[in-house]
């Protein structure tokens, strides 16, 4: 059996404590490897340049320059750098503004080890990673801020079929893969061939920009069903 491949970490925190937690539970997973750790965003930033890290955990809130302005510098940089930020449960516009920026994912900074793990190794992989309660959150206050959706659809919409469309719907829900197959009755192969048509013809680079071309679209309002992650496919 193929082992994967070694992740490099930065971890990007104000808290020393939170730090010293992070890197106890990743240490004990042989094939990640913290190979740094930033006490705010300016260090965050100059750290990815250095190190190169495949992944960086990025709090939200970091002295100096905060997470939205350090993910924004290493996106900027064009840097081989995955941001998957960490925020607490009380999501608000800063999330959104680091979806914005780049960031490849979110989940709260109370996540389960073993969820962190396979998000990091999704994320490490190229794919994204969406917490069903920061996407239902993040959610709520994005589309708040938006003027309501016009009865058409943007133009853009119209290279997709039916069924593509009806997939970019359930992945705006948040529904895995597996679990838009068992709904749509089709393989797990089509759903991904479907996702992977839908990212093509609308140019999106994942499915986090999926989820929010649906909602500025109208095609998926909040409170509709956004209740599984998203994580690690395409």
């Amino acid at each position: 059996m193929a082992t994967r491949r070694p992740v490099r970490l930065l971890i990007a925190d104000a808290q020393p404590l939170q730090r010293t937690g992070f890197r106890a539970v990743l240490s004990t997973h042989g094939d990640l490897h913290v190979v740094g750790e930033a006490g705010d965003g300016v260090e965050a930033v100059e750290l990815s340049r250095r190190l190169l890290p495949d992944v960086v955990l990025m709090d939200v809130r970091l002295p100096r320059l905060d997470g939205i302005a350090a993910t924004r510098a290493i996106v900027a940089a064009a840097l081989p750098v995955r941001v998957l930020v960490l925020a607490g449960l009380d999501v608000d516009d800063h999330v959104l503004g680091a979806l914005r920026a780049g960031a490849r994912g979110f989940l709260a900074k109370d996540v389960a080890a073993d969820d962190l793990v396979a998000a990091i190794h999704s994320i490490a992989a190229g794919g994204a990673v969406l917490a069903p309660p920061m996407l239902g959150g993040l959610l709520d206050r994005f589309a708040a801020s938006l003027p309501d959706p016009q009865p058409q659809a943007p133009t853009d919409l119209a290279a997709l079929t039916d069924r593509e469309r009806e997939v970019l719907v359930e992945v705006a829900r948040g529904l895995t893969n597996a679990e838009i197959a068992g709904r749509l009755s089709v393989s797990e192969t089509t759903v991904k061939t479907h996702v992977a048509h839908v990212l093509g013809k609308l140019g999106l680079r994942d499915r986090v920009q999926a989820v929010v071309l649906a909602y500025e679209c109208g095609l998926v309002r909040p409170g509709s069903g956004a209740t599984a992650p998203t994580r690690g496919q395409p």
